[in-house]
């Protein structure tokens, strides 16, 4: 237990309080149990680590940051190191990549059951469906999502410009004030192509030479790792999954003909609409679905993308194509805060009222004309005309 302490503050004194995701003003840290999930590499752990450094460093005794990875955790159980933690005098109990312990749940109940004034945060993969298991958590923790960095925050933490987030109708019914006080600070283009190569995970920022790399190994860590974890998968269900992650990977977007799909990977079609389903919740593929079918594993999705722009640069190189590039980002970018659905007419319709056209700076109004609250996200402009609107103005949502 002492060294859990000392890897405890090393971990929080270690970390920087420049940046601050978008969610850190979200969450309500007074809820006794809360639970943050996220994408491998989008800045879980450093969230919780600067929480502590800012609002609980003057109480070393009473908090303490643990990764369930630790091999302290092979012969100790939760419970029996939330009791320890309790009677040393703990109070703030935050637990990292909670999906790797087995019985999560259950302990996780039992902990928030036995000891009434000890605050929990657990924190652990995009994939983690914290009210399923053994356990019902439904009524007692909060969950929040942590998305990538949107381009607001790319250009926050790279270049230091503190630019304000924006809601959606106000970028479709009104974008000229925001635009101008945006293009009075920086060059949106450029660094927008930046941002779709190198921007969504904040460990750019370490070392962006390598970035394809260690964006690569962390895919690896998701599919090898978490969804076993998670999902209690063996060996061969993780080389399906690879091996459809890596079909896919080379024809996005399309729209999946299930029976081709599932005989191509080996799997029944049930196992390759479990297997789909499993990619989206671990935040390494996005399933467009029609606004009547909803999700869910029985339902066909109607186009499939990768989960982000720089996914696309890191598997497929300098072969990108532009259109699914920019599709691929206004996907990602809406799907944070707006539900996003296929439509007949143009790309997407979000929140079932608003029809999309994305494309090129002469894309043209043909697809959308006659629809109502119909828009164009244009890329390559930097000021909004009627309804079209720049692409990159969907980057400031949040």
């Amino acid at each position: 237990m002492d060294k859990l302490f000392q890897y405890s503050a090393s971990r929080v004194n270690a970390v920087n309080l420049y940046f601050k995701r978008y969610l850190w003003d979200k969450i309500n840290w007074n809820n006794r149990l809360i639970a943050i999930t996220g994408a491998r590499g989008v800045g879980k752990t450093t969230m919780l680590l600067q929480h502590v450094r800012e609002n609980l460093y003057e109480k070393p005794d009473e908090v303490i940051f643990v990764s369930l990875d630790d091999l302290f955790f092979s012969r100790t159980t939760l419970v029996e190191f939330a009791d320890e933690f309790v009677k040393r005098g703990g109070k703030f109990l935050f637990l990292d990549e909670i999906h790797k312990y087995r019985n999560w749940s259950q302990e996780i109940k039992n902990i928030y059951d036995y000891f009434s004034d000890l605050k929990i945060v657990v924190a652990g993969s995009s994939a983690l469906d914290i009210y399923k298991g053994t356990a019902d958590l439904s009524r007692r923790a909060v969950l929040y999502k942590l998305n990538g960095l949107s381009f607001r925050e790319f250009i926050r933490i790279k270049y230091n410009q503190d630019l304000p987030s924006l809601d959606l109708e106000e970028v479709l019914t009104a974008p000229a004030n925001s635009i101008s006080s945006i293009l009075s600070k920086i060059k949106p283009i450029k660094l927008f192509e930046e941002y779709l190569q190198i921007g969504y995970y904040p460990f750019f920022i370490e070392d962006e030479l390598n970035y394809y790399d260690r964006l690569r190994q962390t895919i690896n860590q998701v599919l090898e790792t978490d969804l076993p974890s998670v999902e209690n998968i063996d060996f061969y269900a993780v080389q399906h999954l690879r091996t459809l992650f890596s079909v896919i990977s080379e024809i996005v977007p399309f729209k999946p003909n299930i029976v081709k799909l599932s005989q191509q990977i080996g799997v029944s079609r049930e196992t390759l609409m479990k297997y789909l389903h499993l990619l989206g919740r671990a935040d390494l593929l996005m399933l467009l679905h029609s606004q009547t079918s909803g999700i869910s594993r029985l339902n066909k999705p109607e186009k499939v993308y990768l989960y982000n722009a720089n996914l696309m640069y890191a598997l497929t190189g300098s072969q990108v194509n532009p259109g699914t590039l920019r599709e691929t980002f206004f996907l990602n970018q809406l799907t944070n805060k707006h539900k996003v659905s296929y439509s007949n007419r143009g790309d997407f319709l979000v929140d079932g009222k608003y029809t999309i056209e994305v494309g090129g700076k002469h894309k043209s109004q043909k697809q959308i004309s006659g629809v109502s609250d119909s828009f164009i996200a244009a890329d390559n402009i930097e000021y909004a005309n009627g309804n079209k609107i720049p692409l990159w103005l969907f980057g400031f949502l949040y």
